[in-house]
């Protein structure tokens, strides 16, 4: 419940801290069962949350559905969740270009390489990238 209570949590990661901390596997599965069973467990709060954090912290798709892959959580979930968080990426894209290059296209092929890297590691698709470096509207 203390770990709860600080902020919300996945099965599978909730699991493995309560491993850490030496808790017998049968209890742990018996107690979040039903803390499930509670509302007080919930993967698709857990989903929502971590979607919107990650977002807010200039992260993109890609690298939101990689991190919860390696948190246990089902590739459909994730997917789920980010169809439906109501996030526009394109606005999240230049937002986080916005605040790393003070808005300033690539002035030569050096500069367009570091801004792609940087926000395709920020989970950003390179087709997103290429519009937005070249001056082009989503709408186009």
């Amino acid at each position: 419940m203390d770990l709860l209570a600080r902020r919300e949590h996945g099965r599978v990661e909730l699991t493995r801290k309560l491993r850490q901390r030496g808790a017998d596997p049968e209890m742990i599965d018996t107690a979040l069962d039903r803390l499930t069973e509670e509302g007080l467990l919930s993967e698709s709060r857990y989903l929502e949350s971590f979607v919107s954090y990650r977002a807010r912290s200039g992260y993109g798709p890609a690298r939101i559905r990689e991190e919860l892959s390696q948190r246990g959580l089902q590739r459909a979930d994730i997917d789920l969740a980010l169809r439906e968080c109501g996030i526009s990426w394109q606005a999240q894209l230049e937002d986080t270009w916005r605040r790393k290059f003070s808005g300033h296209l690539p002035i030569d092929a050096k500069e367009r390489a570091k801004q792609g890297r940087f926000l395709s590691y920020r989970g950003f698709s390179m087709e997103m990238i290429s519009r937005l470096l070249s001056g082009r509207d989503m709408d186009d």
